[in-house]
Formats: C-alpha cells, structure tokens, sequence
C-alpha cells in the first residue's frame, strides 16, 4: 500500500509533517490551498479516516498510526479558531 507525507502550515506560522498509510490525501486535500479550519479538519478527518479503513481492507485491522495521526492534528488545530486558515505546503513525495 502507497504511504505518503504532507506537509502543513498551522495559522500560527508552525509547521507540521504528517502521516498517511494511502495516497486518498491527494483527493481531499492540495498542495499551495489555504483552507478555513473547519473545511481543513473536515478533509483531513475523512481522508485519514479512509486511509485507515483501506488498511483493514487489505491487512484486517485498521492503521493505527493514521488515527494516531489525526490526534495529533485535532490537537494541534485546537487552539485555532475557524476563522483561521491551515496550508497544505507539500506532499512527499512531491508533486
């Protein structure tokens, strides 16, 4: 299964490498948009959430490094408020 890496920029300037064990990030998300909080965790959430149940699909049990993943990413997004907005600065590998 094709693993991939996106890059992210938080309102705050701090930016953050993430994880997904399939490629269905690039349908949900791309790279150079600025999108509102609330449409960024709404992709993201959908994306990992896809990607995990891909896993359990091919290996019979869900990717816990992906939910892991979108933890952190609800974590770091908490202090944001939805007026603000969140970059996607790349995909590894790059575009």
């Amino acid at each position: 299964m094709p693993e991939m890496n996106f890059r992210l920029r938080w309102p705050d300037g701090r930016e953050m490498d993430c994880y997904s064990p399939s490629l269905v990030v690039r349908e949900h998300l791309s790279v150079g948009t600025s999108y509102p909080l609330p449409e960024f965790m709404h992709r993201t959430r959908e994306a990992l959430q896809i990607a995990s149940e891909r896993v359990r699909a091919k290996y019979g049990f869900a990717c816990s490094r992906a939910l892991d993943q979108l933890a952190e990413i609800e974590s770091a997004a908490a202090p944001f408020d939805d007026s603000q907005r969140v970059q996607v600065l790349a995909f590894d590998p790059a575009e």
